[in-house]
């Protein structure tokens, strides 16, 4: 894939952005079915692990996201466990990776 739409790259931004604000190397976002965006680097506490991706996916559920539209992981080409907590809350929403400006398609649930 070459490139995101316009509305996608700013999930990389986001996601990007999520990931240098605490000195990680991913991030993630997600934008919902109102077109509100949801962004969060990985979480690591002796009780609670989540992917970058879980953790934005988490983010928009607590607001009562029923539908999301496109998630963009930044940083890795894989994340099996976020990959499926988007599916959980939309089967047919894109999932994107982006690892040093690469453009990946690594999630799309039928």
């Amino acid at each position: 894939m070459d490139e995101l739409t316009a509305e996608d790259s700013k999930l990389l931004t986001l996601a990007r952005s999520s990931a240098a604000r605490i000195n990680q190397t991913v991030g993630a976002a997600v934008r919902d079915g109102l077109g509100r965006t949801y962004a969060s680097a990985a979480v690591d506490l002796p009780s609670l692990r989540l992917t970058a991706l879980q953790a934005a996916v988490a983010q928009a559920a607590a607001a009562g996201a029923d539908k999301l539209e496109a998630a963009v992981l930044f940083g890795t080409d894989s994340d099996e466990a976020g990959v499926a907590a988007v599916a959980d809350v939309t089967k047919t929403a894109p999932v994107y990776a982006v690892v040093k400006r690469e453009i990946t398609q690594i999630g799309t649930a039928v």
